[in-house]
C-alpha cells in the first residue's frame, strides 16, 4: 500500500512541479511583454516631449519661463479633461492616493523651477548631461521602492546611454562645480522621485487620474508661481500654445502607459532617446547639422536601446 502510494505520488509531484514551472515562465513571458510595450510608450513620450520642448524654446524667448510652464498646463486640461469625460471616470477621479498625487505636484513643479534656473547657469550640454542621470536614480529607487528585480542587461543599457550622452554633448567639467548643476541634480532627483511615485500610483490608479492630476496640479502651481509678473499672450503665439496643449497632453500619456506597462528600470533608459529626437527637430527646424561626435554618441545610445529591446524580446518568446 505504501509503495503505491509513493507511485502515485511521484507524478503528482512532477505535475505540480510542471505546473509551477509553466506558472513561473509564463509570468516571466507577460512581463517582458509588458515590458516591450512600455519601452514603445516611452519613445513616444520622449517623442512628444521633444516637440514640446521646441515649442517651449520658441515661447520662453517671449515669456517667463514659470509662465510657459502654466500655460503648457492650462492649455492641455481641456484636452486631458475631455479624455476623462471619454473614458467614463469622472467619478474617480476623488477616489485616489492624495498624498502621493501632492507629493508629484509638488515634485513636478519644483523640478521645472530648478532646471530652468539651471538653463540660466549653464550650457545646454552641461544640463542635459547631469539630468540624464535621472534613468540611473529611477533604476536604484525602483529596486528599494518598487522591489523590482533589475538584470545585469538593464544596467548595460543605461551605462551605455550614459556614455552615449557623454560622448555627444561633450559637457565641460568645470560647469559641475556650481550652483547650476546642484540645481539640475535638484531637478533630475525629483523626476525620479515623481516617475517612481507615478509608478506606485498605477497599481491603484487610473491612467486618467494620474494624467489629469499631473496636468492640474501643473497647471495650478505654475500659474500661482508665474501670475505676479503675467505678460499678455501675443495672437500670433496662440497656434503655438495650441501645440503645447497637444504635444503635452500626448506625452503624459504615454508616459503614464510607460511607466504601468513596463518595468522602471526597463523603460527608464530610453529617456536618452531624447538626443535622438533633439538632433532630428534641431535638423528641421533650425538646420543645424550634428558634429561626429554627436552623431557618434548618438549611435551608441540607440545601439544600448536596441540592446535592451533585444534582451525583452528574448525574455518575451524563451521561458528562463
Amino acid at each position: 500500500m505504501t509503495r503505491t502510494s509513493d507511485t502515485e505520488a511521484q507524478p503528482a509531484a512532477s505535475a505540480a512541479a510542471t505546473t509551477t514551472a509553466t506558472a513561473t515562465a509564463t509570468t516571466a513571458q507577460a512581463a517582458a511583454s509588458g515590458n516591450l510595450r512600455g519601452i514603445v510608450a516611452m519613445v513616444a513620450a520622449v517623442g512628444c516631449f521633444s516637440l514640446m520642448d521646441a515649442l517651449l524654446k520658441t515661447l520662453s524667448a517671449s515669456y517667463p519661463a514659470m509662465q510657459v510652464a502654466a500655460l503648457r498646463g492650462w492649455a492641455a486640461l481641456p484636452l486631458v479633461a475631455l479624455y476623462v469625460l471619454w473614458r467614463g471616470e469622472v467619478r474617480g477621479l476623488l477616489k485616489v492616493r492624495w498624498p502621493l498625487h501632492l507629493l508629484r505636484g509638488v515634485l513636478n513643479v519644483t523640478m521645472l523651477g530648478l532646471f530652468t534656473y539651471a538653463l540660466k547657469e549653464l550650457g545646454l550640454a552641461e544640463a542635459y548631461t547631469l539630468f540624464f542621470i535621472a534613468p540611473l536614480l529611477i533604476t536604484a529607487l525602483s529596486t528599494v521602492v518598487l522591489g523590482e528585480k533589475v538584470r545585469a542587461a538593464h544596467w548595460v543599457a543605461i551605462v551605455l546611454g550614459m556614455v552615449g550622452v557623454v560622448v555627444a554633448l561633450r559637457p565641460s567639467q568645470d560647469a559641475f562645480f556650481t550652483l547650476g548643476a546642484l540645481a539640475v541634480l535638484g531637478a533630475a532627483c525629483g523626476y525620479a522621485v515623481s516617475a517612481i511615485t507615478g509608478r506606485v500610483l498605477s497599481r491603484t490608479d487610473s491612467s486618467a487620474s494620474l494624467v489629469f492630476w499631473t496636468t492640474a496640479l501643473l497647471a495650478l502651481g505654475a500659474g500661482t508661481l508665474a501670475w505676479p509678473n503675467w505678460v499678455g499672450v501675443a495672437q500670433a503665439h496662440w497656434p503655438l500654445v495650441a501645440g503645447l496643449a497637444v504635444t503635452g497632453f500626448l506625452g503624459q500619456l504615454a508616459i503614464t502607459e510607460a511607466f504601468r506597462h513596463g518595468q522602471a528600470s526597463v523603460v527608464a533608459p530610453f529617456e536618452y532617446t531624447a538626443l535622438a529626437w533633439g538632433m532630428g527637430l534641431d535638423w528641421v527646424l533650425w538646420q543645424a547639422v550634428p558634429g561626429v561626435s554627436t552623431l557618434l554618441g548618438g549611435a551608441i545610445i540607440i545601439g544600448s536601446g536596441l540592446y535592451l529591446v533585444r534582451q525583452e524580446r528574448t525574455q518575451a518568446v524563451v521561458p528562463p
